[in-house]
């Protein structure tokens, strides 16, 4: 079997590789030699031992009819959008890690697939090479699952590891991790949430067989996370983390959203550091269950590529059973209805205590330095509003977290 690769990027350089590095292993698991023919991108690589492969045509893999798997590792969902679905029109396989992709145009592109008996694949869309997707298909069939929660993006995660442990600011941490290639020259898409606003919504459309689009996300970056915050929540025996959570609610529809989250510093989300991403789902046969590794990174994401041009090459899956249906238009339940505790921190300007009773669990509240912080009881979203509002003519707000732990 002979493939392509469409973008020489970080990914698309380390697919391949392993497909040269690992070749015997490769064809042992995908039954043949794989082979890569061709490498699509419109820059020149003179120096790569794998310069005699590319092409900037596209035309030129569209048409061979030797090529029978694609991957896709340009991103965004301009020309890959329009690459991607001219390939699977004209019956060739396709597999990605572009999660933007997969998150906005997956229905689409997964009902081309199965009219053109191909295959769509993009396992690496979501924790590089932690097999999360795979496992939710076919290793966590037989459970009904009841959420999924977990830490999606690891330059969030660097960033905020260097606030918990090194007392560094948001601006150096995130400074730092732009130095080390963690953090792109415009960050904006991971501290702003957006990264890990697609993968929920992926893991969500397969966890619960719905589609769930982006846009129906309520979604909240780390840019407005501060020491203090750190400080606070360290005071009170956890840690902040940005996490991607999807719950079904007892009326069956989901409550989803991505936000900065106090969890217990036990928590075994909580023990997760660095670039590291972690992922549990819970089942009602299994109960919890976590994937934990390198949610980036060259090789890591590489290497969920290449297990998907290997499923492709053994056609071994029925594609009509990874469809999404659209779902209801309520699917999603609206953010102000979901329900949630937070912690607030308030600079006070009177006594507060009384304008908080009711409000706030018991025993949560620390007044330091004029300011009063409190862990709220769990209310709709709606209601915090209400509250905080009442509550901002006393004093102001200072900063608000979801609050996970216990």
């Amino acid at each position: 079997m002979k493939t392509a690769v469409m973008g020489f990027g970080t990914v698309g350089s380390g697919v391949a590789e392993i497909l040269l590095k690992n070749s015997r292993s490769v064809a042992d698991r995908a039954g043949e030699p794989v082979e890569l023919k061709y490498i699509l991108d419109v820059r020149d690589f003179p120096a790569s031992p794998f310069s005699s492969l590319l092409t900037k045509d596209f035309s030129v893999i569209e048409q061979d009819p030797e090529i029978s798997v694609v991957c896709e590792t340009i991103g965004g969902v301009g020309v890959a959008y329009d690459f991607t679905v001219r390939l699977l029109k004209a019956g060739k396989s396709v597999v990605t890690s572009n999660k933007e992709l997969v998150a906005t145009k997956g229905p689409e592109l997964m009902a081309l697939a199965v009219e053109n008996k191909v295959s769509y694949r993009y396992e690496a869309s979501v924790g590089g090479g932690i097999p999360i997707i795979r496992s939710l298909y076919d290793s966590l069939a037989g459970n009904e699952i009841t959420s999924v929660r977990g830490i999606l993006n690891g330059t969030t995660n660097y960033i905020l590891t260097k606030m918990i442990n090194d007392g560094l600011s948001f601006e150096t941490a995130l400074s730092q991790a732009q130095k080390l290639g963690y953090a792109e020259r415009d960050p904006s898409a991971d501290v702003g949430g957006a990264d890990a606003c697609r993968k929920i919504s992926i893991l969500s459309s397969i966890a619960f067989g719905k589609y769930v689009d982006p846009a129906s996300v309520n979604t909240v970056g780390i840019t407005d996370i501060t020491l203090d915050d750190v400080r606070e929540c360290e005071a009170r025996g956890a840690v902040i983390k940005l996490l991607g959570s999807a719950r079904l609610t007892e009326d069956g529809r989901l409550a989803v959203r991505v936000a900065p989250a106090v969890v217990d510093e036990n928590d075994p989300l909580g023990n997760v550091e660095g670039v590291y991403n972690a992922i549990t789902v819970t089942g009602n046969a299994l109960g919890d269950v976590m994937f934990y590794g390198q949610g980036a990174g060259k090789l890591p994401t590489a290497s969920a590529v290449v297990a998907d041009i290997i499923e492709c090459v053994k056609k071994t899956k029925n594609e009509k059973l990874r469809l999404w249906s659209t779902g209801d238009a309520d699917f999603v339940l609206p953010y102000l209805s979901q329900t949630a505790r937070l912690l607030l921190r308030f600079e006070a300007n009177g006594d507060f205590q009384n304008l908080i009773e009711g409000y706030a669990e018991e025993g949560s509240v620390i007044v330091k330095n004029g300011v009063v912080s409190f862990v709220t009881v769990e209310k709709t979203f709606g209601d915090h509003a209400a509250e905080i509002k009442r509550l901002s003519s006393f004093g102001k707000l200072i900063s608000r977290i979801d609050y996970e732990a216990k």
